[in-house]
């Protein structure tokens, strides 16, 4: 007789997450679907505008905190939908009352304070989380595995729309450090997993603009990542293309749904918050691509 599968860890008690921001990101993807169950629930909201925190909070009856510790006081767990300055600030602050943390990319505005988010995880020993989001597709997930029995030699890559000309997305943080800061954890962290451990990068351009990564990996083979948040396509173009002796492996974004990719981060997050499993994409990876893009832009 075949034994009963272990029920899911969150069957019993959905974790219980407080959001930080009220913005278009943040009511767009973090409430949307940390409200949505079964495996989280949308506990409570801060933000610095009241009024954004209430609209964001009102569907899912969440209460609306009147400040950061009154927040932490309404979950077990923090997402973050601010910009990295801000994350990096009150992040170590969530982790040391022992709050796990679903964390946005880049971890803060700067490898410095990355670190101090970083450190601060690992001290206290929480759970954390990058949203990385197409690393939930299961379409991405598909093309890391073959990618592990593929040899490659070079590959190029490329991420590309027109949020920075206009629209809610054209925030002050985007529009001072440009692709490489927004975009280019994304890219380099697909390149990375899908062809090897990066030794050296370096860059030609503006990344307001367009700007352009070489990546040396340690296996010897070499990629190239253009980025760019300023150029008018009809849709977002993401595509990783690995070459080598055989036909190329190739990922591309186009046709993909994008909220399969939500359902996934979702249950991984409760997932490794009710086992107490480290994730794969946890705040000790967002500090090496971090690393990486220090790298960029100090040499």
């Amino acid at each position: 007789m075949t034994a009963a599968p272990a029920p899911a860890p969150w069957t019993e008690r959905p974790v219980e997450v407080g959001l930080v921001g009220a913005g278009p990101w943040a009511r767009a993807m973090h409430a949307r679907v940390l409200g949505a169950g079964p495996e989280t629930r949308l506990t409570a909201v801060w933000a610095r505008r009241a009024e954004a925190a209430r609209e964001t909070a009102a569907p899912y009856a969440a209460h609306v905190a009147s400040g950061f510790e009154e927040l932490l006081d309404h979950c077990e767990a923090v997402a973050f939908a601010v910009p990295p300055a801000v994350q990096a600030e009150l992040a170590p602050l969530a982790a040391k009352r022992g709050k796990d943390l679903l964390l946005e990319k880049p971890l803060g505005p700067d490898l410095a304070a990355a670190r101090r988010v970083a450190d601060a995880v690992a001290e206290a020993g929480v759970v954390s989380q990058l949203v990385l989001t197409k690393r939930y597709h299961p379409a991405t997930r598909a093309f890391l595995e073959a990618a592990r029995s593929f040899d490659v030699v070079g590959a190029r890559s490329c991420y590309l729309h027109g949020a920075f000309l206009e629209g809610e997305f054209a925030t002050g943080w985007r529009l001072e450090h440009g692709a490489l800061l927004d975009l280019g954890p994304h890219l380099l962290d697909l390149l990375d997993a899908a062809i090897g451990p990066v030794a050296a990068v370096r860059a030609t351009g503006d990344p307001r603009r367009w700007v352009e990564l070489t990546c040396e990996h340690e296996n010897g083979a070499v990629s190239q990542a253009s980025l760019s948040g300023s150029v008018a396509v009809p849709r977002a173009l993401t595509r990783v293309e690995l070459f080598g002796a055989g036909e190329p492996l190739v990922y591309d974004t186009a046709g993909l749904d994008h909220e399969e990719c939500w359902p996934v981060l979702r249950r991984d997050f409760a997932t490794a918050v009710r086992t107490r499993t480290p994730t794969p994409v946890d705040a000790g990876r967002g500090l090496y691509l971090q690393s990486l893009l220090d790298r960029v832009v100090h040499g």
